[in-house]
C-alpha cells in the first residue's frame, strides 16, 4: 500500500464503509474482499484499501482465515469512533482551530485528519456553530519541508543525532552541524529543534526552515534528565530563544503599552509597579536578552529599558541607527 493512499483526508463514504466493514467482521460472520466489495457496492481494490487503512490508522489487528476465508480479528478489537460525547468534540475542533497558525506544519494535517474523521462520524448537532463564530487572526507561517519534519521526528523518537548545514538569523555563513535534538519547540507558527551543538559544546536551538541536507546518524546519544526547554529560560516566557546567564531586568512603558504589558504574564517572577497614570515600571528575571530586545522595541516610544546595562546599550544602539534612516 502506498504511503499517499493511507495519508489521504477520510471522506464520509469512505468512513461509512469501513464502520460497515468493522461491523461485520466484529460480528464473526469471516467476511472476505468480494462480499464486502458486493454489499457495498464498490471495486474488491477499494476494499482491500479500506481494510488496509483500519490496520494502518487504527491498528485494527485483522487477520485473513484460509479456513473460513475470510477475515476476523485476532483480539479484541472496537472502532474508537463511535462514541464520543459532542463536547468531547467541540473541545477537540476548538484544538483544531487553536493549532491553525502551524497551517503549513505536518503535524497539522495529522491532527486535523483525526478530528475531521471523529466530527464525520458523530454528526455535530447545530451547537457547532459557535465555533464559526471563534477565530485566529491570520499570522505568519513558518515552512518546513516534510522529509525534514520526518528525519527530525525519528531523530527525537530514537534518540539519534542529526547533522545538516546551518544558517542563522545572526551568522548567515553557512555551518554544518551535529546536534543531540532534545525537542521540538513551537514558537509563534515556527518549529526549532532545541538540543546540543557538538560544534559549541553547548546547547542550541536551531530554527527548521533554516536547516539543510539533515541527515539522521543512528548513533544513539543519552537524553539528559533535565532537557526541558522551560527550564534554560530562567522564568521568563518570550519564546524560543535562550542565552547561558539569566539576567534581572528593569523595563518603563508608557501610554498605551501599559495594558498591553498588563494583561499579560512575561516571568514568573515580574513585579509591575504603576509610576503615575502613563506609566508603570516591570521588574522581571530571564534569559531571553534577544526576544526582550525585539519585545521592547516593538513597543516604540512607548518602551524605555533600564536594567541590564548591556540591553540598555543594544537598545540605544538601534534606535539611532532607526534616527539615521529617517
Amino acid at each position: 500500500m502506498k504511503d499517499k493512499e493511507l495519508q489521504k483526508i477520510i471522506t464520509r463514504p469512505m468512513l461509512d464503509r469501513i464502520i460497515e466493514i468493522h461491523r461485520k467482521i466484529f460480528s464473526g460472520c469471516f467476511p472476505n474482499t468480494n462480499q464486502l466489495a458486493y454489499d457495498l457496492e464498490v471495486t474488491p481494490s477499494t476494499i482491500s484499501r479500506d481494510i488496509e487503512y483500519l490496520r494502518e490508522r487504527f491498528y485494527a489487528p485483522i487477520e485473513y482465515s484460509a479456513q473460513h476465508r475470510g477475515y476476523y480479528y485476532k483480539t479484541a478489537f472496537e472502532l474508537p469512533v463511535n462514541n464520543i460525547a459532542i463536547k468531547d468534540l467541540q473541545t477537540l475542533t476548538f484544538a483544531k482551530m487553536l493549532l491553525a497558525q502551524y497551517k503549513g506544519m505536518p503535524i497539522y494535517k495529522d491532527i486535523c485528519s483525526v478530528i475531521d474523521l471523529l466530527n464525520l462520524r458523530n454528526s455535530p448537532s447545530t451547537d457547532f456553530m459557535i465555533m464559526k463564530r471563534i477565530a485566529l487572526p491570520p499570522t505568519p507561517i513558518g515552512f518546513v519541508n516534510e522529509e525534514n519534519w520526518l528525519k527530525i521526528c525519528t531523530a527525537l523518537q530514537n534518540n539519534f543525532i542529526l547533522e545538516f548545514d546551518y544558517n542563522g538569523r545572526w551568522n548567515t555563513e553557512t555551518t554544518h552541524r551535529r546536534v543531540h535534538p532534545y525537542q521540538l519547540l513551537l514558537n509563534d507558527g515556527t518549529y526549532f529543534v532545541f538540543g546540543f551543538s557538538e560544534e559549541r559544546s553547548d546547547e542550541r536551538s536551531f530554527n527548521i526552515s533554516r536547516m539543510r541536507n539533515i541527515t539522521v546518524i543512528h548513533e544513539v546519544f543519552d537524553l539528559p534528565d533535565d532537557y526541558e526547554f522551560e527550564n534554560r529560560c530562567g522564568g521568563g516566557k518570550f519564546g524560543a530563544f535562550e542565552s547561558a546567564n539569566a539576567a534581572h531586568y528593569k523595563v518603563r512603558f508608557y501610554n498605551d503599552a501599559i495594558w498591553y504589558v498588563k494583561d499579560y504574564v512575561w516571568a514568573e517572577d515580574q513585579k509591575i509597579v504603576d509610576i503615575d497614570e502613563n506609566t508603570i515600571e516591570i521588574t522581571f528575571s530571564s534569559t531571553q536578552y534577544m526576544k526582550i530586545l525585539e519585545w521592547i522595541l516593538q513597543q516604540g516610544c512607548n518602551a524605555k529599558p533600564l536594567e541590564p546595562k548591556e540591553l540598555v546599550d543594544e537598545w540605544k544602539s538601534q534606535v539611532k541607527q532607526m534616527i539615521k534612516m529617517i
